[in-house]
């Protein structure tokens, strides 16, 4: 009896699959829980293992591909047993097309429009995105494209350019002058082709090429997508603080002193970081929150995220209940967790839940930055590195003193700048005298 292979739900929220590479080919032989191949979700790449044993065939998906969760994309059948329906590629990516027609969303509402509203739309230029709805729920209706392609052009200083709002875009983006394309849609009016078709100036120094294009999928897609919204959603407020770090380093150094005596992993400076951010989220809850519809969600648990670099982008593997964990036990996992993720190990349960991150690029040399909230959390800590320098002590004496410098970026809806600069001060003076962690 044929066995299905679907693109598999890793996440919550996951809504579609890229296809890495199948590890195994059409035809071989595969045994029930084998890996046949990698799919990466918007968090982290896995292996995908054979739900039966049997030969797989009738391969759907090819790398590159982008899957809705669900989509049967093989099978694994019996020997002289046929692909059920005569499935084959091409009947596979119809399908698809159909089902994102169907499902498509208008990005500005999150309410699904119908094949002929994305169609109207798509032939008279208009984005949905910043076209106004007043079906049910704010769902863009055919009227509504209608209305907008009919509208006056709208008004140049030096006159009226008849543009469809697409070509807008473009011509915005590309530093295209309007006044100078003539138009080849009904009645003149600029299309997007008419703008894509305006000759770009390209320095001599620069080979188109020599250029080198890496699709923009995956976790690289992810991180694009949701740091513009947030950075264009989110209102930012930024405080730095300096903390002089001499107690943290003589702390830690005794730490470490006792790991390696009884063959503990040694404590970084993240893992203390992590147990400070737990402690001063216990105060300040606010920090440790997320906005929804219905109001602000304080959350019980301290969830701090670690963001790690990777070749490809950024992960942040999560420390989840940091607020109830000793110090060893967070040092054994941030080691474990930033180790696996730069194998390329991680779960989705590594990544899921965080409430809270921490962006520490002082391992780079950077001494202060600023770090976009990664949502729906209502903030960020960026850390800088440690460096030595001249400071004022006590009977304004010059003194030399390990500082480091920290950055948090907080969501102005959620918190007001002092309670954010209380959260910071709090976690500086934790740093500065870190028995209060231990």
């Amino acid at each position: 009896m044929a066995t299905a292979v679907v693109l598999p739900k890793v996440d919550m929220d996951q809504e579609t699959g890229t296809v890495v590479e199948w590890l195994k080919r059409d035809g071989d032989l595969v045994k029930a829980g084998e890996p046949i191949l990698v799919i990466e979700t918007d968090k982290v790449s896995i292996e995908v293992e054979a739900p039966a044993s049997g030969i797989l065939r009738g391969i759907q998906a090819q790398p590159d591909d982008v899957i809705p969760v669900g989509t049967v994309i093989a099978y694994i059948l019996e020997p002289d047993e046929k692909v059920p329906g005569g499935a084959t590629r091409q009947d596979a990516s119809k399908q698809l097309a159909k089902n994102q027609r169907v499902t498509s969303l208008d990005s500005s509402t999150g309410t699904t429009v119908t094949p002929i509203t994305e169609s109207l739309a798509a032939d008279h230029e208009i984005e949905l995105a910043t076209t106004d709805g007043t079906g049910p729920r704010g769902k863009v209706t055919k009227r509504d494209v209608k209305k907008v392609s009919t509208m006056t052009p709208e008004v140049k200083g030096d006159g009226k350019v008849n543009a469809s709002p697409v070509a807008r875009r473009i011509a915005r983006e590309h530093g295209v002058d309007l006044n100078t394309v003539t138009g080849s849609g009904p009645g003149g009016r600029i299309t997007a082709d008419d703008v894509l078709a305006v000759p770009v100036t390209i320095p001599d120094s620069v080979s188109v090429s020599d250029a080198k294009v890496i699709p923009l999928r995956g976790m690289r897609r992810t991180i694009a997508e949701r740091m513009t919204a947030s950075y264009q959603a989110v209102p930012h407020i930024t405080l730095t603080v300096s903390v002089d770090m001499s107690r943290f380093d003589e702390t830690r150094t005794q730490l470490n002193v006792k790991a390696e005596a009884a063959g503990h992993p040694r404590v970084s400076i993240t893992a203390l970081l992590v147990r400070a951010v737990a402690w001063a989220l216990n105060r300040h809850p606010f920090l440790n929150s997320t906005l929804q519809d219905d109001g602000i969600h304080l959350l019980s648990d301290a969830n701090i995220g670690v963001a790690v670099a990777l070749a490809e982008g950024l992960i942040v593997p999560v420390v989840h209940n940091a607020g109830q964990k000793g110090i060893g036990e967070i040092a054994s996992e941030v080691n474990d967790l930033t180790t696996r993720a730069r194998q390329e190990q991680l779960t989705p349960a590594d990544v899921a839940g965080g409430t809270f991150t921490i962006s520490n690029l002082g391992p780079f040399g950077i001494e202060q930055f600023t770090a976009i909230i990664n949502p729906p959390q209502a903030a960020i800590l960026s850390v800088g590195a440690v460096r030595l320098e001249a400071v004022v002590g006590e009977g304004v004496q010059i003194v030399v003193r390990p500082i480091m410098r920290m950055t948090l970026s907080a969501d102005h809806r959620v918190v007001d700048g002092a309670v954010a600069a209380h959260f910071l001060t709090d976690l500086r003076d934790a740093l500065k005298s870190p028995e209060l962690l231990l």
